[in-house]
C-alpha cells in the first residue's frame, strides 16, 4: 500500500486542512500519516484561535514517521512560523523525502490569515526549492511572483517567475473571479492548461488542501505530475459536484463522494 504524509493544521471542522488531507488521501487509497503544526479553532465561519506546535514537537513527529513508514509522498499545508519551516525543510532534507507537494497556505477561505509575515521569507527560501511542485491561488502566486495577476498571460507569467526563481514545478490555480477553473501547470520552462468549468457551489472550505493532496496522492502512486493534476482536478470537481451543505459558512465537500463499500449505507 502507498503512502503519504500531510504537514499541516489541524481543522476541528474536518473540512480543510489534516482532516481533509487524510480524507482526500484515504479516498485515494493511499494510507495517510500527518504531522501537525498547530491546532486551530475554525469552523464555516472563520478561525477564531491557533494553537501552534513547538519546533521540537513537530521534529519528533517527523522523526517517528519518517524512521517507521516512509511516505511515498509528502504534503505541505499551513505552517504559520519561520522556526517551523526551518525544522520541516531540515527533515526533509535529512530524510531525502520524495515527491513533495508545496501548498503556501497564506490566508483561509474565510479571510483569516494563517502565515506570519516572518515565515513567507523562510517558506521562499527553504520549503519550495524541495518541492516538486508548488499550488498557489491567484493571491498566493501574486505574493510569490510579486506581480498582479489579472489576465491568463499574467498566470503564465508568474508561473514561469515562480518555476525559475525556486526550481519547482507550479500549478497556479485559477479562480477567484479569473479565468474560470482553468489550472495552469508551469514545468521545465512550458506550461500546460487544464480546462475545468466552474461549479455553481459556495462550499469551497478546504479546496487547496485537498487539491494538493490528491496531488500528492497520485504522485505517491507513480503518477508523473500531468496525470496526477489532471486526475486530482477531477477528484475535486467530484467532491464539489456532490453538493454537500453543512455549516453556516463556507461549507466543506463531500470528500468520499465516490466511496464505495460494504460498511457504509446511506442513512436517510
Amino acid at each position: 500500500m502507498k503512502k503519504a504524509l500531510s504537514i499541516a493544521g489541524s481543522d476541528c471542522s474536518g473540512g480543510a486542512g489534516i482532516q481533509a488531507d487524510i480524507k482526500t488521501m484515504s479516498a485515494h487509497g493511499i494510507y495517510a500519516m500527518s504531522a501537525i503544526t498547530a491546532l486551530t479553532a475554525q469552523n464555516t465561519t472563520g478561525v477564531t484561535d491557533i494553537l501552534e506546535a513547538t519546533p521540537d514537537f513537530l521534529s519528533a513527529q517527523l522523526d517517528a514517521v519518517f524512521s517507521d513508514i516512509f511516505p511515498d509522498a509528502v504534503k505541505i499545508g499551513m505552517v504559520s512560523s519561520a522556526a517551523l519551516i526551518d525544522v520541516i525543510a531540515q527533515k526533509l532534507r535529512q530524510y531525502q523525502a520524495r515527491h513533495i507537494v508545496v501548498d503556501p497556505v497564506m490566508v483561509s477561505t474565510s479571510g483569516s490569515k494563517l502565515l506570519q509575515d516572518e515565515a513567507l521569507e523562510a517558506l521562499k527560501t527553504k520549503l519550495l526549492p524541495l518541492a516538486e511542485v508548488v499550488t498557489p491561488n491567484i493571491p498566493e502566486a501574486e505574493i510569490l511572483a510579486d506581480r498582479k495577476i489579472e489576465s491568463p498571460a499574467d498566470m503564465e507569467a508568474a508561473a514561469k517567475t515562480i518555476s525559475e526563481q525556486y526550481h519547482c514545478a507550479v500549478l497556479c490555480k485559477g479562480g477567484h473571479d479569473l479565468n474560470d477553473a482553468n489550472d495552469l501547470l508551469w514545468k521545465g520552462g512550458t506550461g500546460l492548461w487544464f480546462k475545468g468549468n466552474r461549479i455553481d457551489n459556495p462550499n469551497t472550505h478546504g479546496t487547496g488542501c485537498t487539491l494538493s493532496s490528491a496531488i500528492a496522492s497520485n504522485l505517491a502512486k507513480g503518477l508523473d505530475l500531468e496525470e496526477a493534476v489532471r486526475r486530482a482536478k477531477e477528484y475535486i470537481s467530484g467532491a464539489l459536484a456532490a453538493m454537500l451543505d453543512l455549516g453556516k459558512g463556507h461549507g466543506p465537500m463531500n470528500h468520499l463522494f465516490d466511496l464505495k463499500s460494504a460498511f457504509i449505507q446511506e442513512v436517510e
